[in-house]
């Protein structure tokens, strides 16, 4: 294996995890977001506040997205099983 395929792999790789993070990363942002304005608005101090909410978006976002990430990760996997026997050779 030479260095480009390595660099290569791991290029895809970071792409592959972060587009599985992304929606449940955004979901959290934006209700963090909704909640720090709606803090600021009643001037309530309280730093538990975000933490339920953020929770259930992000496991909601996990339900709904769940399929599109699995099918992700097993193309990504399917791949990398296919073309074991090329990156051994280089």
């Amino acid at each position: 294996m030479d260095e480009q395929l390595i660099v290569n792999l791991g290029t895809k790789t970071l792409e592959v995890t972060a587009m599985i993070s992304a929606p449940m990363l955004i979901g959290a942002l934006v209700i963090g977001l909704v909640v720090s304005v709606f803090q600021a608005i009643t001037q309530i101090n309280e730093a538990t506040l975000t933490f339920i909410p953020k929770m259930a978006v992000v496991a909601l976002v996990f339900i709904i997205a769940s399929p599109w990430m699995l099918d992700v990760m097993s193309h990504f996997t399917i791949e990398l099983f296919e073309n074991i026997a090329t990156y051994v050779r280089n």
